[in-house]
């Protein structure tokens, strides 16, 4: 690579749309950069330097839906509450958002608008882009909400590991109260496991 390249690199970021990379390089010098094997296309409109190690599904789905958050299967094993390797990463957008094609294995929830804000966070996937997480509290929240969906293993296999973590029944029950059908079946498994 020579070095009026490696400038033209070091001025994008390490994932980018077309047009952001369109405000540091021409079109022409992109086309270049992609024949070379130097940005390598992710997406429609979507590119990362090559050199760049990341989750490109999460980049994916964050670039495409800006509201994304990680949840139920996908969260519990960020959070280390599950041991399993999801084939699909559980996404949670707004009901009634779009939700859009990916090349990512994505489930996509949809998730009620006056409780999608309660316990979210926000994740780091590439030195500058985001993604939504949901704390740990509200992902063992939301397993036992759609256990039906999921199955009730699941979320008594992440309550018993987040308890013997150190967890605060307290805090639970307080996010659970902006869940009431969840409300009493999370106080009684927290009554026979405690």
């Amino acid at each position: 690579m020579v070095a009026a390249d490696v400038e033209l690199l070091a001025a994008l970021p390490g994932t980018f749309r077309y047009s952001e990379a369109l405000d540091h390089v021409s079109e022409r010098q992109l086309r270049r950069l992609i024949d070379e094997g130097s940005i390598t296309p992710l997406a429609r409109g979507l590119y990362r330097k090559s050199d760049w190690f990341g989750d490109q599904d999460l980049v994916e789905v964050a670039a495409k839906a800006p509201r994304a958050t990680l949840c139920l299967r996908s969260a519990l094993v960020h959070h280390g509450l599950i041991d399993d390797i999801p084939i699909e990463i559980d996404i949670a957008v707004p009901r009634g958002a779009w939700t859009p094609e990916t090349i990512a294995p994505v489930r996509w929830r949809h998730f009620d608008r006056e409780t999608f804000e309660l316990g979210r966070e926000s994740l780091d996937i590439d030195g500058g882009g985001h993604i939504g997480l949901y704390s740990t509290e509200r992902s063992i929240v939301d397993a036992f909400r759609m256990r039906h969906l999921e199955g009730g293993d699941l979320a008594n296999e992440a309550l018993k590991r987040w308890l013997r973590g150190g967890g605060q029944p307290s805090e639970l029950l307080l996010l659970a109260r902006s869940f009431p059908r969840v409300q009493s079946v999370l106080r009684k498994t927290l009554e026979i496991l405690l």
